[in-house]
């Protein structure tokens, strides 16, 4: 028998089921948790999931790109902002968006605001390490160097952007 398109021609991977109560929550800032949903491993390198919770005050992810992934966010709760190449788009309660690689962006509630947003990678990198990294640095463990040092390995790629730091700044 031949494979066709329809058909995977190796093992697929298992459903992957996370139970509320039972999945891994990270503080990666005194506003910000970040709750592991899935990572390559467990999807046969499909696609890595979290939810992302942005308490009021939260600075929320600076402005970055990824060289080997989409990533997509949903807005489960509250209103985001996300800067995309040098606009700021404002997202809210049920939007979606797919950054490609290799496109700035970076994201924030509104100000004053809170958000809880699905981030999903696709293909997926092995990244709960790297969300467990930004809990050590928080927790006084690790370095912001140690963050910088990964960046080929979580394929994040820090950078200043002008357009958000203004962003930022505004009310």
């Amino acid at each position: 028998m031949h494979a066709t398109a329809n058909q995977p021609t190796g093992p697929a991977p298992a459903p992957v089921l996370v139970r509320a109560g039972s999945a891994e929550s990270l503080e990666d800032g005194a506003t910000s948790l970040i709750t592991l949903l899935a990572d390559a491993e467990e999807t046969g390198g499909a696609l890595t999931a979290n939810k992302a919770t942005l308490r009021k005050g939260s600075p929320g992810a600076p402005a970055h790109f990824h060289t080997r992934a989409t990533e997509m966010f949903l807005v489960l709760d509250g209103a985001m902002r996300i800067l995309v190449d040098d606009e700021v788009l404002h997202l809210g309660k049920g939007d979606f968006l797919t950054v490609p690689p290799t496109v700035p962006h970076a994201f924030a509630p509104e100000p004053g605001g809170e958000a809880e947003m699905l981030v999903v990678f696709t293909p997926g990198l092995h990244r709960f390490d790297y969300y467990r990294l930004l809990e050590r640095v928080h927790r006084g463990e690790a370095t912001v160097q140690d963050i910088r040092d990964s960046s080929q390995q979580y394929d994040n790629h820090y950078f200043e952007s002008p357009v958000w730091t203004k962003a930022l700044t505004e009310r």
